[in-house]
């Protein structure tokens, strides 16, 4: 060690003091196995690790090989970052307007809720599942590794802002992904069930659940046997399913409920986020609104298509917005939009009989937590039944109306995560929870942390740029 720079010596100390800490951190202590490799690298030099960029007549490389080099550094450095510390993410939708806009590019932090370790870990950083252009997949399946999270600074609170992984995202058509998988084949099986009602000639179900998944396995067939419509069905792992942003309104062991769009958390009135968004119908006198209305509210031309031609308009508004408007003398009627329950709950979850609940009159709803066990019913098992299949990994049957799980009867279940439930801000116009249900706590990515771009669709270069939102930070508000 004599003979040994001084220079390597501190390059050698540091890299081997971060890596104990990373290794600590992560918990996995085979990798210390890697000590002897920075110590050969930095000190020993016995191993030629950089052999592939030395010549024979020791001339220098060739300049693509070092752009190689610096191709792959800038590869590894860029995986590690996406995985322990935060990465990008784009707002695609109008779901958590006007928190958040379309355009906005938002830094997400994983080291709030602790960075999840990679699922599938031989993927392509910056790309979450599929390459753009050639439309092939960014990762590998095999490895799998199991769900792990290390430590982060803090966990999710109620009325977070939180990056997930979309849970219906398991089994998505490649050429028509909206709505999810499982909404699509129910509406198709009931579609063909009301077209073709002697599919149910000779058949009897003792339980709703049953039922479901007869109407399941018709929308199924048609989905799988119709490649040149859906595409192909992809299968992807959790940390490979779509990115989606909403806010966390219940948290696990919670009862959410919702009354005349007030969010309820325990019987308690959850306090809404400033800048809430809901549907409005807008009835003038005769006035038509003009492009101006529209910019100074800073509503989006597909918010304004769907509104209406006038002179009755269904507005996304916060309550501030809506104020405003209603003091203008050209308006006669300003109410907000709200859906009461039918009695069919044919748009939210769980889209049963058992549950007529609507899109602002929902619950109360309680929320899983891991390690509590829940009473299972031939009524609440809809509730559950993704949870206890897809997010937990086991086999779930109903014969006679008893309830099989792994091939045993059982009227209970103890939950192995905890789950959460997520709304977006723009509360008429968000597929969220009351759609497709509980978000796992092994899909959570991690939380937004600022705004650091954020472009207008509507808007031509430059005018596009909103610069009053760089550097913005993603409160909870």
């Amino acid at each position: 060690m004599k003979n040994i720079p001084l220079k390597a010596k501190i390059k050698f100390g540091t890299v081997s003091f971060i890596y104990l800490l990373t290794v600590i951190w992560i918990g996995n202590y085979w990798l210390l196995l890697g000590l002897p490799v920075i110590f050969d690298i930095y000190i020993t030099k016995i191993i030629p690790w950089n052999f592939w960029k030395k010549r024979k007549d020791r001339k220098k490389p060739p300049a693509w090989i070092e752009w190689v080099d610096a191709f792959i550094f800038a590869l590894i450095a860029v995986y590690i970052i996406n995985i322990f510390l935060f990465q990008n993410y784009r707002i695609p939708t109008s779901s958590m307007e006007k928190t958040l806009l379309v355009g906005d590019h938002l830094f997400v932090s994983k080291l709030s809720y602790g960075p999840r370790m990679p699922i599938t870990p031989l993927s392509f950083p910056l790309v979450q599942n599929t390459f753009p252009v050639i439309n092939t997949k960014s990762y590998i399946d095999w490895p799998k590794w199991d769900y792990r999270r290390l430590r982060g600074v803090g966990t999710i609170d109620l009325n977070d802002i939180v990056v997930f992984n979309f849970p219906a995202g398991d089994t998505v058509p490649l050429h028509r992904p909206n709505p999810d998988y499982y909404t699509t084949i129910l509406e198709l099986g009931k579609r063909q069930l009301a077209q073709q009602p002697s599919l149910l000639e000779g058949r009897t179900f003792d339980t709703e659940y049953e039922y479901r998944m007869f109407v399941n396995s018709l929308g199924r067939m048609i989905v799988h046997n119709n490649p040149r419509e859906f595409g192909k069905v992809a299968d992807r792992p959790v940390d490979r399913r779509d990115n989606y942003v909403k806010r966390c309104v219940a948290l696990p062991g919670d009862t959410f409920e919702i009354r005349s769009n007030q969010i309820y958390i325990n019987g308690n009135p959850l306090e809404d986020p400033e800048n809430i968004q809901y549907n409005y119908h807008l009835i003038t006198d005769g006035t038509l609104l003009s492009q101006r209305f529209f910019n100074r509210f800073e509503i989006s031309d597909a918010d304004k298509r769907e509104a209406g031609i006038g002179p009755h308009y269904l507005l996304p508004l916060t309550r501030n917005m809506a104020e405003n408007i209603g003091e203008y003398g050209f308006v006669k009627t300003l109410e907000m939009d709200e859906q009461k329950p039918d009695g069919s709950a044919r748009y939210v979850f769980p889209f049963s009989k058992y549950y007529p609940w609507s899109r602002d009159n929902y619950g109360p709803l309680w929320i899983p937590e891991s390690g509590e066990t829940v009473e299972l019913t031939t009524e609440n098992i809809l509730l559950f039944e993704r949870i206890i299949t897809a997010y937990e990994g086991n086999t779930l049957e109903m014969k006679n109306k008893t309830i099989l799980i792994n091939g045993k009867p059982t009227n209970k279940y103890t939950f192995e995560m905890d789950y959460y439930f997520m709304l977006g801000d723009n509360r008429h116009k968000s597929a969220d929870s009351r759609h497709w249900g509980f978000v796992p706590e092994d899909h959570i990515v991690g939380k937004p942390i600022l705004t650091w771009l954020s472009l207008d669709k509507d808007k031509n270069f430059p005018a596009n740029i909103r610069w009053n939102r760089f550097f913005k930070l993603a409160t909870r508000d």
